[in-house]
């Protein structure tokens, strides 16, 4: 059990970043050109593993507190799922996707890092993700939450480490539309599978 509630932490976790967006984006960038990624990847999976903890031990104490929020969450979460995947399918179907780098220059590790935090703390869909979504799903793993929390947290690392050091093979396979339709589409897959999950007994 502990071991099944490591590998879905670890799944939610990988999934939901695999979401592209100016985050991804910016971590890319730095990638392609070789510019503070170690500081980069640092500070993008350190603020994701301080908020899944939140995420995963505040909301234990929020379900003791107010014992129907676990249902509330539970199909929440379902619903929210079930659109995220279906969204990700529609895509897929739609294509047309791509990531393109920005071509600015970072300048200093200092501004770097600004923008950096600031990609990070202030995109909304992270609190959502993290606090409320991993937290959710987290009860389901008890007791075993401690090993849930630590497969959410490394898929993070193993994520933003592998963009940033990994880009420069990477960018240009996801310069081509084609690649980001199987992308979306596994992701639309992953989404309705954890939707299905939250729903089964």
């Amino acid at each position: 059990m502990a071991l099944e509630a490591f590998g879905a932490g670890f799944g939610l976790s990988f999934s939901l970043i695999l979401a592209i967006g100016a985050q991804n984006a910016f971590v890319l960038k730095q990638g392609l050109r070789r510019e503070h990624v170690l500081l980069v990847c640092l500070i993008c999976a350190v603020s994701d593993a301080t908020l899944i903890s939140a995420g995963v031990y505040g909301f234990q104490a929020l379900n003791a507190w107010l014992p129907w929020l676990e249902t509330a969450a539970r199909y929440g979460g379902a619903l929210f799922l079930c659109l995220y995947g279906l969204h990700s399918l529609y895509q897929a179907w739609r294509g047309g996707n791509q990531l393109q780098a920005s071509a600015e220059r970072a300048g200093t590790w200092q501004r770097t890092a600004l923008l950096c935090l600031a990609f990070t703390w202030l995109n909304p869909h992270v609190y959502l993700d993290t606090l409320m979504l991993i937290g959710a799903v987290s009860l389901d793993h008890a007791p075993h939450t401690d090993e849930f929390a630590r497969g959410a947290v490394l898929a993070s690392f193993v994520f933003f480490f592998s963009l940033g050091y990994g880009a420069r093979f990477l960018a240009p396979l996801f310069s081509r539309p084609s690649a980001w339709r199987v992308l979306d589409a596994l992701v639309g897959l992953i989404m309705l599978a954890l939707s299905a999950s939250l729903l089964l007994p």
